[in-house]
């Protein structure tokens, strides 16, 4: 895990936003100044700025409790969040994306639904799609026992779903709440994925630790969406998104589960290529799976780091998964 020389939060408090910027221009500063009106106050706000060019950090406004960390290179998101961790002695991490606007109550509800539901260690927002009344961004992580993974009810009306409280398979971490042991439990992110289903990976690997996560409908953002690396087809969504799905299946789904759905993961990403070809990605979605199997050896050395802290049986895992082979939402 990253260090960080400098400022150490050494007073005890609740909650600590992190927020890691890479060139996001002016949403940082609506992202900002929307924590600055929550209901409840976070304790800190800490920003990792990855080596922005486009000057967006210089326009944020001098705000008591916000610390901003500039980095000579980009080191990616999963690698900002674990430095951001390394230095923070609160109870919850708060992690939100500059494009994602919080609604004035969205902390004070995730950190209501934390104290209500003592059990659960990481809580995800309901994301609303920016610019639409109605329509949800993200209810919480699908993970699909193929190793396909969605945002549940993304581009679907909010009366589509249910207002109430529920288990999730992990958090969007566009805007999550989660409890500090529990990450460093497990490690915090993995660093390699360096952006793209590295939230999974970490999601993952709490379930195998035996931690929940549960969706919290009242703790609302506006989502943009992929608002800096090109949109959901750029050739930089595709080649890491689709690298780490494979990496976030051989490193986590456990014993017979693993060979029992590995027919449908090699289908999966056989479909996957034949997709995005036919979008005129092929080269980019061969790269993708071609660095995936180049590093599958290393994602099976630390499969085998993970029984030290996993107390999920394979029931547990079971139940969670989403076995629909309509890939529903």
């Amino acid at each position: 895990m990253a260090t960080l020389a400098g400022e150490i939060f050494n007073r005890p408090a609740s909650v600590t936003v992190i927020i890691v910027n890479w060139n996001s221009g002016v949403l940082l500063d609506r992202c900002v100044a929307q924590l600055a009106e929550q209901s409840l106050k976070p304790d800190h706000i800490l920003i990792i700025d990855n080596a922005s060019t486009d000057g967006s950090v210089d326009f944020i406004p001098a705000i008591p409790g916000v610390t901003i960390q500039k980095l000579v290179k980009n080191i990616g998101f999963a690698a900002a969040n674990n430095l951001a961790l390394s230095v923070c002695n609160t109870e919850f991490l708060a992690l939100l994306n500059p494009d994602a606007f919080p609604e004035p109550a969205w902390l004070e509800q995730l950190l209501a639904a934390a104290k209500t539901y003592p059990d659960v260690s990481a809580f995800g927002s309901k994301q609303l799609i920016y610019g639409s009344d109605d329509l949800i961004d993200g209810i919480g992580d699908v993970y699909h026992c193929s190793g396909l993974v969605w945002r549940r009810g993304h581009r679907c009306p909010q009366s589509d779903f249910e207002e109430l409280p529920h288990e999730i398979f992990s958090p969007c971490a566009c805007a999550a709440l989660y409890r500090r042991e529990a990450l460093q439990t497990v490690g915090g992110f993995d660093e390699d994925y360096f952006c793209y289903a590295e939230d999974i990976d970490l999601g993952f690997r709490l379930r195998l630790a035996g931690y929940k996560a549960m969706y919290v409908p009242s703790a609302v953002v506006r989502h943009v969406g992929s608002a800096t690396t090109g949109g959901r087809h750029s050739d930089f969504s595709i080649y890491y998104g689709h690298r780490n799905l494979v990496w976030a299946y051989v490193k986590n789904m456990p014993g017979i589960l693993f060979w029992l759905f590995l027919p449908f993961h090699i289908l999966l990403n056989a479909v996957s290529v034949i997709y995005f070809s036919g979008l005129g990605k092929g080269k980019i979605i061969a790269r993708a799976k071609w660095d995936a199997i180049q590093g599958v050896s290393k994602m099976w050395k630390k499969r085998r780091d993970i029984p030290q802290y996993r107390k999920a049986s394979i029931r547990e895992i079971w139940r969670i998964l989403d076995k629909n082979l309509f890939l529903l939402r």
